[in-house]
């Protein structure tokens, strides 16, 4: 996969799948911003980077501040002069897993902010600097979530399901600006979600476990290859295309 030198930035990219992608961009080496609310988290990731003799910078963002964004964006394209390839990963799940008419409010509104919103702003001014520059690529990272039903799990399901529909306008409205936009849709993956749940819930682990064909979950590498590969120069003719990622639980 070609993405030498490409600068590409990765929000949420201290832990999880995140992490994974920012790895792999630099692996493959790519310039990498490795973006996080959690800066600790976001060095640590960094140097790994950089003792594996790759090249990586951390910045801190809460995707949910306009303002940070575009200080993620501006301080970007002041270290390496533009943007490749944008991911949007950060995201979060709610604290409580509850029905519809119990779901409350606080998971509603910060679940929303992160995870649909914080696309949005992210999707916003990359686009205005990847317009700038004549070429762009962003990966969003929605979920399975965002394709069919999610029981206990309104606010998560309607940010992801709004992550495909902003995918797929925005790619038709960018595709003859030399601009890609994809999302990958995860199953169920080892995460920091993940553990939230099963630590909630540990009888889940077998249930879960059983409606996946390939009985085991998701790594992060393995969705983060997915994620490089839709970065990645071999990937040209794709745009506004969800990439399910789930051992096959969608079917």
């Amino acid at each position: 996969m070609n993405v030498k030198n490409k600068v590409v930035i990765v929000t949420g990219a201290g832990s999880g799948i995140g992490k994974a992608t920012a790895k792999h961009f630099a692996h493959h080496k790519a310039n990498v911003v490795v973006s996080d609310i959690n800066l600790k988290a976001a060095e640590l990731v960094v140097d790994e980077i950089l003792s594996a003799g790759n090249t990586a910078i951390a910045l801190q963002t809460d995707v949910t501040n306009f303002d940070e964004v575009q200080r993620l964006i501006d301080a970007t394209v002041k270290q390496f002069g533009q943007l490749d390839v944008m991911v949007n990963n950060a995201g979060i799940g709610p604290r409580k897993l509850l029905k519809t008419a119990e779901h409350t409010l606080h998971d509603w509104d910060t679940v929303i902010a992160v995870n649909q919103t914080g696309v949005f702003y992210c999707m916003k001014l990359a686009l205005q600097q990847m317009q700038q520059q004549g070429f762009g690529n962003i990966v969003n990272v929605a979920s399975l979530a965002g394709l069919k039903a999610s029981l206990n799990n309104l606010s998560y399901s309607a940010s992801k399901f709004a992550v495909v529909g902003m995918t797929k306008s925005a790619a038709l409205e960018y595709a003859r600006k030399n601009i890609r936009i994809n999302a990958v849709c995860p199953g169920y993956t080892h995460s920091a979600l993940l553990d939230q749940l099963l630590s909630a819930k540990p009888e889940m682990d077998a249930m879960l476990k059983s409606i996946i064909p390939m009985n085991r979950y998701g790594e992060a590498s393995e969705i983060a290859e997915a994620i490089v590969w839709l970065a990645s120069d071999s990937t040209q003719f794709i745009t506004g295309q969800t990439i399910t990622i789930d051992g096959g639980t969608s079917l």
